[in-house]
């Protein structure tokens, strides 16, 4: 895995001082990957066809390629090596007609959110716990200058990459296996997203600080999250287990986490969307084999989980980094 493109991109624009810290990172990185699946993840792509294809749209859907532009028998080739990187749980895409039916419908929260941000044509954006990249390739068809997603995940990187391989190559939009914890305070970025991290986060307060320190003055943040009803002082902080997951922290209301963020300085804080999660959105696919959100709800109340707390409900809340005065 080659990053120097991406150092290449940095390199004289506004996010050149990332790389005081980001090639010794991505460096310890390549030696110490976690994920002992990567090498093989690795061949996977390198037999992937090298070609730039026909198809490439971006701001619809994802969709690369056809298959009558592949000799015979190399769209079965593309699908097989595809199944290797299961689970695929952000998407869908669609890949030289193989249609990679993930376990979440991504495009409906970007259905959901896109009317309500501010256009991302010309903007440098980041995208915090960006999974396989789905959204970051919405994003570049908005118009976007450049994306960079962040993902600690291993296979996330290499679903990823065998889609940017398919795609033909792109200078504007990379993935990094790093945390946000891991950036440096870089005040670069036009836009930033981060959804579906926050519950994940010990302190949900130093990460909306994180995500703070990632904004140029003005800047835009879009935050998705778990939340529950209720006002500004109501939080759940499950004991064990939430839908399953044992990394959940704390879900606040929307007006409670409103609240944190006008504490930690954001302004034009608003809610823009909040809904019950589905399972026609998040659901068991062939290319998600695993158990989902049908498997985390109690069978005979799905307005609860399995645990008896509120069934998940989602927000999408936008605000902006204040502008420096004086």
């Amino acid at each position: 895995m080659d990053f120097s493109r991406f150092y290449q991109r940095i390199a004289g624009s506004k996010l050149s001082h990332w790389l005081e810290t980001a090639p010794a990172q991505l460096s310890a990185w390549r030696r110490y990957h976690r994920n002992g699946q990567f090498p093989k993840w690795e061949k996977v792509i390198a037999k992937l066809p090298d070609r730039t294809p026909t198809v490439r749209e971006i701001e619809h859907e994802v969709r690369i390629g056809a298959a009558d532009e592949l000799p015979g028998g190399d769209v079965s080739k593309i699908h097989n090596l595809l199944r290797c990187l299961h689970p695929w749980r952000k998407g869908p895409f669609h890949l030289y007609d193989i249609h990679i039916d993930t376990e979440w419908r991504s495009d409906w929260k970007w259905d959901r959110l896109k009317p309500h941000i501010s256009p991302l044509k010309h903007r440098t954006v980041l995208d915090v716990g960006c999974g396989s990249g789905y959204h970051m390739w919405r994003m570049l068809g908005d118009g976007a200058d450049l994306v960079i997603g962040i993902d600690p995940s291993d296979l996330f990187l290499a679903q990823f990459e065998a889609v940017r391989k398919l795609y033909g190559g792109h200078e504007d939009i990379h993935l990094l296996p790093l945390g946000i914890q891991d950036l440096p305070a870089l005040h670069a970025f036009d836009t930033v997203f981060s959804m579906g991290v926050l519950y994940h986060r010990r302190s949900p307060i130093d990460h909306l600080i994180q995500l703070q320190d990632q904004l140029n003055d003005g800047g835009e943040l879009i935050l998705e999250t778990l939340v529950i009803d209720g006002d500004e002082n109501q939080v759940l902080v499950p004991s064990d287990r939430y839908g399953k997951m044992n990394n959940v922290w704390y879900i606040p209301s929307s007006k409670a986490l409103m609240l944190w963020m006008r504490k930690c300085g954001f302004e034009n804080v608003r809610l823009v969307d909040e809904a019950i999660t589905s399972t026609d959105e998040q659901r068991r696919t062939e290319w998600m084999t695993n158990e989902s959100l049908a498997d985390y709800l109690d069978p005979n109340d799905p307005s609860r989980t399995i645990e008896g707390y509120p069934a998940p409900k989602r927000a999408i809340i936008i605000a902006n980094k204040a502008q420096k005065t004086g």
